[in-house]
């Protein structure tokens, strides 16, 4: 991990000074016009992803009976990501200027295409960002199959266990079976009992999703082989959706639940950028700008990198680490982390120095 180099200028003295820096920071992104609209750059991106679709499909029907058919898989698994991408930009409000306008967008590409609940996901993700990597309210690091805190991993029993001592190892693999998780949440949450704006919208949207696409497989597809589509499909999703996600704030501070710390500060200690050119910035969707896309959740995708440079300055001149690492570095941190948050599940007899001196 890397933190920018030390301010060029004199220390804050005065506490309030870095809360009240927040607003100045916010006039100067808006002076600049980063949080204006980019329409034309998300039709872009739309145009591209439906030709994509359509290439894959294209290529599916051509392709017939034959195990290729599973490079067209990892093909729609990796489009899949990037609609979810679009999908995740709408639920902030960066595409459109009305609220209404983003949710619709925002819910048709979530439930309609990637098959992803977009009240699951929007209630999960606010409360992410409203308090993130703060304990029992970031639902992004509560315990599920990995656990992101030592006194869940200290909790678990069992296979869980086994597999909690070695998460950091098996973290990528986990994420295989990823995109079931995001299938099975979503559907789980739109079939509990709690009130859901849009439930049956997305429920209509999400058989229809799910209908047309093993509908399409099974039929024309031998039964073997659409298995084998659809898992590679999945896994590939579940990768990519971990592997893009996960490096944003894995690894770092972790906030207490009572925490007094301000908006800035919360924001930007407990997120991670990602340094790369534009392959890297598409890749991941913006998502590499962790810590501008926290600080200004409604600014478009191709405005965050001049955001980045800004908002380095103003940390440098405050003295607030700004985190900013390699993709590979990012994913070394987080299978470190990982690991290290496992030892706690170790059992506490397995210790190499007694198990030596224990009688046969």
């Amino acid at each position: 991990m890397s933190v920018t180099a030390a301010p060029r200028t004199v220390r804050i003295s005065k506490p309030n000074d870095i809360v009240a820096s927040y607003s100045v920071l916010l006039k100067q992104v808006r002076k600049e016009g980063l949080l204006n609209r980019r329409r034309r750059f998300y039709i872009s991106v739309f145009a591209v992803l439906a030709l994509a679709m359509g290439a894959a499909w294209t290529g599916f029907a051509l392709l017939g009976d034959t195990w290729f058919q599973l490079l067209v898989a990892a093909v729609l698994g990796v489009v899949l990501t990037q609609v979810a991408f679009l999908a995740h930009e709408a639920s902030h409000r960066q595409i459109f200027s009305t609220r209404g306008a983003n949710d619709w967008s925002g819910r048709i590409l979530a439930a309609g295409v990637v098959g992803i609940s977009y009240a699951w996901w929007m209630d999960k993700h606010t409360r992410h960002h409203n308090d993130p990597n703060t304990r029992g309210k970031d639902p992004d690091i509560e315990v599920d199959t990995i656990s992101f805190l030592e006194e869940d991993a200290a909790n678990a029993r069992g296979l869980q266990a086994w597999v909690t001592r070695r998460q950091g190892y098996l973290f990528f693999p986990l994420l295989t079976l990823e995109g079931i998780n995001l299938h099975a949440r979503s559907i789980s949450t739109l079939f509990s009992r709690r009130t859901i704006k849009g439930r049956w919208v997305e429920l209509a949207l999400l058989g229809a999703r799910f209908g047309a696409y093993l509908g399409i497989l099974f039929w024309f597809l031998p039964i073997g082989l659409a298995f084998a589509f659809l898992g590679v499909q999945l896994a590939v999703f579940g990768i990519y959706m971990g592997a893009s996600f996960a490096p944003n704030h894995k690894g770092m501070p972790v906030v207490p639940r009572d925490s007094k710390l301000d908006f800035f500060q919360k924001q930007v200690l407990t997120s991670r950028n990602i340094r790369g050119g534009s392959f890297v910035n598409n890749a991941f969707g913006g998502l590499n700008f962790q810590i501008e896309h926290h600080l200004f959740p409604d600014m478009p995708r191709p405005h965050l990198r001049r955001a980045a440079v800004i908002v380095r300055e103003h940390c440098e001149r405050l003295r607030v680490p700004y985190t900013e690492v390699g993709v590979a570095a990012s994913y070394g941190a987080v299978v470190s982390y990982l690991n290290r948050v496992g030892l706690a599940a170790r059992d506490p007899f397995d210790c190499p120095l007694v198990n030596r001196f224990r009688r046969p």
